[in-house]
């Protein structure tokens, strides 16, 4: 496996067996044997097509794409990125599967990563694809063969995609689907007035305004971990879930460093509802997404600016 994005995301990063949590026998991708490189991006967040090329050799069977940026400060790519990655993949080996990882990315651009050329692209359903109306699960598109190979894992070999996991509520994913274009709009125009407000506020967030977007993630960087607590708490005060919470940071399983998350959403652990979160640890990033209607990440980014104008002086 080859990471041509640098380190995935901590929870990831796990499962493959790279993090400072992972341990010998515990099911990662390298106790079944599968090794793992990897290469960084350009500081400037784009693609080192170079070194990706360099770095594809015999023993490259799978090259893994992370769309968004996880808990780091790099921008998210955007479809000319990831063409440009699989362009230089076909280039110096024609066989190797490219695998994307889109979450927040769905519906963001005009062309999917499939359409780009990637072989496999997967996704939760509690983020754009299920438009908030969808309570759990993910999902995994691509080519057919590979796909037919992913089903028998997840089921038992020779059954497949002939007994697919439903999870029982066909009509609440269909429906999802269908209001997920929409929905991710919202998202995005709430992202985009968030950006501008804390710009013109004085603080540092990532993408900027006017800046093209591959996601739905606004990052807003401050100067101690005590102020992404104190923005998160905001975030949840203006949710329509639980909004008396006061979220804290703790120790999550699979991350290393405490996390603080706030999600007052109507389904657990929705982040295309609004919500935020980040790690506690420089460069104190709290990481803003999702948003079913504008009006309240618009009226969410406006309390954070009104009761922390201050920190950005």
């Amino acid at each position: 496996m080859l990471s041509v994005t640098g380190t995935p995301y901590d929870t990831l990063a796990s499962t493959i067996g790279i993090s400072d949590s992972s341990k010998d026998d515990m099911g990662s991708l390298l106790d079944f044997g599968i090794t793992y490189k990897e290469v960084s991006l350009h500081d400037d967040g784009s693609p080192d097509l170079t070194s990706i090329a360099a770095s594809i050799n015999k023993k490259t069977k799978l090259v893994f794409i992370q769309k968004s940026r996880g808990y780091t400060s790099r921008r998210c790519l955007l479809k000319d990125d990831l063409k440009s990655i699989i362009e230089t993949v076909r280039r110096t080996k024609p066989g190797v599967i490219v695998f994307v990882d889109n979450c927040y990315g769905e519906f963001v651009e005009e062309q999917e990563p499939c359409s780009l050329g990637a072989d496999l692209c997967a996704g939760s359903l509690i983020k754009n694809p299920g438009a908030g109306l969808c309570p759990a699960g993910g999902y995994v598109v691509g080519r057919k063969d590979l796909i037919e190979k992913i089903a028998c894992r997840a089921t038992a070999p020779g059954l497949g995609s002939h007994i697919g996991p439903s999870l029982g509520f066909n009509r609440t994913i269909a429906q999802g689907l269908f209001m997920a274009p929409h929905i991710t709009a919202e998202c995005v125009k709430g992202a985009v007035f968030a950006a501008g407000l804390f710009e013109k506020a004085g603080f540092s967030s990532q993408p900027p305004a006017h800046s093209l977007r591959g996601d739905i993630v606004q990052s807003i960087r401050f100067n101690n971990g005590e102020q992404v607590v104190d923005f998160c708490n905001i975030i949840q005060a203006s949710s329509p879930v639980d909004s008396f919470v006061s979220p804290e940071p703790w120790e999550m399983p699979g991350y290393d460093a405490p996390v603080v998350m706030a999600a007052g959403t109507f389904i657990q652990g929705a982040s295309v509802e609004l919500s935020a979160d980040g790690p506690i640890k420089a460069p104190f990033i709290a990481y803003m997404q999702g948003g079913l209607v504008f009006e309240q990440t618009k009226l969410a980014a406006m309390r954070a600016v009104e009761k922390m104008g201050v920190i950005s002086k």
